[in-house]
């Protein structure tokens, strides 16, 4: 649809509040910008068309996202996870089973039919996965899984960050709910916070998730709704770009004698690739890893070598990106210690091949 004035770029709509008639009936439907605003309301309508939801929730943060999600759980319910996955996540379901509040269940999701043997009809209220596990890569069966949460009368929650609409919808192989750290690939630029639910219905969980961001304020700002309606207008070529160059360098680095492993899902020889190649249609994406020789000293030696791939936290930029995912989450942590993740960007590919020859040495 062309906006009335003609305009190709959407506005900005900053308002915080919003006016009333001689009547005192609203002028528009907005009342008060913490509910939502002309802007945000454009986003969520783009975010849900591209996830094929019955609706979107935009957050400030995509923790803001899974809090207000999580909160919709009754006190107790059962909730299977896998044990790798954004460790942000995992400490705060973490923190809820050790107040008391969920009963949380970690699965080596490694393991074939791991997740779907937790589950647990009439106990098991909540399955939350990812699309690709952070940091391994391993590849989830959403279908299997969806089928096995349903005939439990269990819900699924999917993190897609990793693989935005552009190349996979969960919603369309079973999952009730999808989210994004709108941060990533949805926004690409590393210049925003934010977080978004797409539902596959609209029902009463969904309207309190709605008031719970209502009565927090964790609606995101109508700025940052803006530059996020901006980087989605290049998801489709950013995606693309990183993909490709994230496939030659997984197979510059095959048999580097610095390297133990390489994890991409892209790759051939990556264990769960079938699943990807079977479900994910527009790519594989940016992100892979890299087991390094020597353990943990060498793997952070080499991520603060490099001089393309900046040395940061984070992924789904345009920039590539390079951490020692264990020092990053800390004590306790499930990843291999020599592990090194990278998210790759847009930049020539034969330079970010070369950086990452360097860093690793002879």
């Amino acid at each position: 649809m062309i906006d009335p004035t003609g305009a190709v770029v959407p506005p900005i709509h900053p308002s915080t509040t919003f006016a009333r008639n001689e009547a005192y009936e609203l002028v528009g439907t907005h009342v008060y910008s913490r509910y939502g605003s002309p802007t945000v309301d454009l986003a969520e309508r783009v975010l849900a068309e591209l996830d094929g939801g019955a609706g979107s929730l935009l957050f400030a943060s995509g923790m803001a996202a899974i809090a207000a999600f999580t909160s919709s759980i009754d006190p107790g319910g059962h909730v299977v996870a896998p044990s790798v996955m954004y460790h942000g996540a995992r400490n705060h379901l973490e923190r809820l089973a050790a107040d008391g509040r969920i009963d949380l269940e970690l699965v080596d999701a490694d393991q074939p039919g791991a997740l779907q043997g937790a589950i647990v009809a009439g106990r098991t209220a909540l399955v939350w996965i990812e699309s690709a596990l952070n940091p391994t890569w391993t590849v989830l069966d959403i279908p299997a899984i969806a089928r096995a949460a349903h005939a439990a009368g269990a819900l699924l929650a999917v993190d897609a960050t990793v693989t935005p609409p552009c190349t996979l919808r969960a919603l369309d192989h079973g999952a009730d709910i999808v989210f994004h750290s709108a941060s990533k690939y949805l926004n690409g630029h590393s210049d925003l916070t934010a977080g978004v639910l797409t539902t596959a219905s609209h029902d009463t969980r969904w309207d309190e998730v709605r008031a719970t961001r209502d009565r927090t304020g964790g609606v995101l700002g109508a700025f940052e709704a803006w530059l996020l309606l901006r980087g989605l207008r290049t998801l489709w070529i950013r995606y693309a770009a990183a993909s490709a160059n994230a496939a030659a360098i997984a197979d510059a680095l095959a048999g580097h004698p610095a390297v133990t492993t390489v994890l991409y899902p892209g790759s051939r020889t990556h264990p769960t690739h079938p699943i990807a190649a079977d479900l994910w249609n527009g790519g594989y994406g940016g992100m892979l890893s890299l087991i390094v020789a020597g353990g943990a000293e060498r793997a952070r030696t080499m991520a603060s070598r490099t001089e393309i791939f900046c040395p940061a936290t984070s992924l789904g930029g345009v920039e590539s990106t390079i951490e020692h995912r264990a020092s990053v989450e800390g004590p306790g942590s499930p990843v291999p210690p020599g592990l090194v993740r990278l998210s790759v960007g847009i930049e020539p590919a034969d330079e970010l091949i070369a950086d990452l020859h360097r860093a690793l040495g002879t």
